[in-house]
Parts: structure tokens; sequence; C-alpha cells
């Protein structure tokens, strides 16, 4: 029997740096606005590809109340270090309207190979993403769940929904972002492996044949993480509260200690074909929330709502156990009132039926947006 893991939980967050005047992405910020988040934050902010984006990583943590305490902490520290020079973060996996056109790259050896690599398709990535990390000792028993877990990933998006907004157009989805991020290779559901060693013979096939440098270029909604002994998840929007951060990573711990515990019976989670699972993922990245997801079990449409009572019934005692129950069930007011994509939408409206012109009314969704980074 292997041993059972610590479960415990680090979440990642991708933030935008937008100027408070104008709303729009501060293109090249002053270096000392970094230096500043570094002083206050020490090797846990990093820059991103982009120089509006920031990055910012919890330490590893027994209770997801515990990591969501920190990132408030940390959303605060980047929140107070761009107000000293004028700007504001937003917690949004696309901006309401800037374009990725007019932004600068950081000079780093790794971002500049991405760009000669990738072209276009790594220059459009004017998106943030939330990964959350769930520690899994023993290597293959990683693999095992990473291959079961695929199929509550779509449910998992739809409740992290932040990018319905492009260059100034309503796109019509949730999550737009995944459909910038699926331009770029390894990208997607995971492959069906089955075993670590499995696994690391299809890194090192892709590595010998110098298509990549190492297993950080596969960028799987979930894998196996190149630095930690953890299962990352990958798919997840940034979320505009931190409180759904909290909920989505409490989802995702819940998840592994429940797949665990179907192992220590004998039992495990059906594996469905992965064009069934995209079906899903791509429902939750069109309609969020507020649309059906295909329950395969039934081979039949389910509202998301009736989804996430079934969810919290399968979680609900790993939850409890693992500290994270209050967290769970977040996942309800999160189906009942709507993401932060909706709530985007809402105030876009809202905005345009009170006689801002289109322009006006996407300046009201990055307030909106500010206003929010550090609710709780």
């Amino acid at each position: 029997m292997i041993e059972r893991p610590s479960f415990t939980v680090g979440i990642e967050e991708e933030y935008l740096v937008v100027e408070r005047e104008s709303r729009d992405l501060v293109r090249e910020p002053d270096p000392a606005f970094f230096e500043r988040c570094s002083d206050l934050l020490g090797e846990q902010v990093t820059p991103e590809f982009l120089q509006c984006q920031i990055e910012v990583g919890t330490r590893p943590h027994g209770s997801v109340g515990e990591a969501k305490t920190e990132l408030v902490a940390m959303r605060r520290a980047v929140a107070t270090a761009a107000t000293e020079f004028g700007f504001a973060p937003i917690a949004a996996s696309t901006h309401p309207f800037a374009s990725w056109r007019s932004q600068t790259y950081t000079r780093k050896e790794r971002y500049d190979g991405l760009r000669a690599d990738l072209g276009a398709a790594a220059r459009r990535m004017l998106i943030c993403g939330c990964h959350v990390h769930v520690c899994i000792e023993d290597e293959d028993l990683r693999i095992d769940l990473m291959t079961q877990a695929a199929y509550f990933l779509p449910h998992i998006l739809a409740l992290s929904c932040s990018s319905p907004f492009w260059r100034g157009d309503d796109t019509g989805l949730a999550s737009y972002r995944l459909t910038v991020f699926d331009a770029l290779p390894r990208t997607g559901l995971p492959d069906m492996v089955t075993s670590y060693s499995e696994y690391r013979r299809l890194v090192d096939h892709l590595v010998a044949a110098g298509c990549i440098e190492d297993a950080t270029k596969i960028w799987w909604d979930i894998r196996p993480s190149a630095k930690f002994p953890t299962l990352e998840q990958r798919m997840t929007d940034v979320c505009s509260r931190v409180e759904d951060a909290a909920c989505v990573a409490a989802i995702f711990q819940s998840l592994m200690a429940y797949l665990y515990r179907l192992r220590t019976r004998n039992q495990r989670w059906r594996i469905y074909p992965t064009t069934l699972i995209r079906e899903n993922r791509w429902r939750a990245q069109r309609y969020g929330v507020e649309g059906q997801l295909v329950d395969h079990g039934r081979s039949a449409m389910a509202d998301f709502a009736d989804l996430t009572e079934e969810l919290i019934d399968f979680l609900g005692p790993d939850a409890e156990a693992l500290g994270c129950k209050a967290e769970l069930l977040h996942a309800r007011r999160i189906a009942r009132e709507g993401t932060s994509s909706d709530r985007q939408r809402a105030v876009y409206e809202a905005s345009v039926e009170a006689g801002a012109e289109p322009q006006q009314a996407l300046c009201a969704v990055v307030d909106a947006l500010i206003d929010e980074f550090i609710y709780d």
C-alpha cells in the first residue's frame, strides 16, 4: 500500500498591472516597481513573460485556509507596491480592452527562447492563470491521480472564469484565455500515461529530439510539476476574488484526497475518452457556470448547479478531513451568483445602460476588477 500523501497545497497566481489613470496596461513599468514587490515578498514574486504581468506563489500549506491567508497578504503587498507608482493590479485572465501588440516582453533567456520558438503564438500571451499544486510524494500515484482527475477539470474551470473580453470585444466566452493558450504546443488535456516512467519516456523523447529542453515545456492542463513533488492543476483562469481562488484550491486538494481514498478501496474513477472530456472543457470555457456540462455517466446534459451539488457530495468528507469544507461549499455561491466573467459583463452592460460609451464602460470593468483584487 502506498503511504498516504501529505496533500499540502500551494497556489500560484498571475496578475495584470494597469495604470490607475488610463486603466490600460502598464507597457513598461519602472524597474523600481518590481524591486519594491521583491522587497515585500522576496522570491515569492517573479516577473512574467510580458512586463505588464507579475506572478506570486504561496508556500506549501497544510490547509487551504492557511494558503488563502498568505495569498491575501501577497495581494495586499502587490497592491501596496503598485499604488506607490500610480498602478493597480487586477486578477483577470484577460484585460478588457488592452492590445497584445502594444506590450513589451521581459528580457530573460527563457522568455527570449519562447518568443523566438513560438512566434506570434507567444507574443499573443496576454493572459493570466491560476495554478494549484497538491503534494503527492509517490511518483506513480501522481500519474494515476492525474489521469483520473482530468474528468473534473472542466468543472473547476467553470468556477474560475474571468476572461470574457479581448481587445475591447465581448468574445461570448467565459474563458477566452484558453483560446489564446491553446495556440501553444503541448497544451490541453494530458496524455493517458500509465506510470511515471512512461511519462518520463515521453518527456525524454521530446528532449532527445530537440523539441524541448525539459519537462517545464509540457503545458498540459494538469501535469506532474517539474520542480516540486506535486500534481499541478493549470486549467483555471485567475480568480478576481481571493475567496473564489480558495474554492478552486479546495476542490482540487479534496479531489486528490477523494481519488486516493477510492484507491484504498480498490476503486477508481472511470477513464473516459479525451474527446468526451474535451467536450466539457469547451462547454466550461464557453458558458462558465451559466451553462450545462455533460454527465458522462448518464450521457446527458446536466445543469452546472446540480453538478456542483454532486461534487460537494463526493468531496465533502475529504474536505472536512482536510479542513477546507467552508472553501468547498463556496462553490454553491459561485454557481448561484456567477463568476468574474459574469460580473464583468454585468458592469459593462450597466454602464452602457447608464449612458457610458463602450470605452468608458470597459474602464468601469477595470475599476471593478481593481476593487475586487483584495476583496475578502
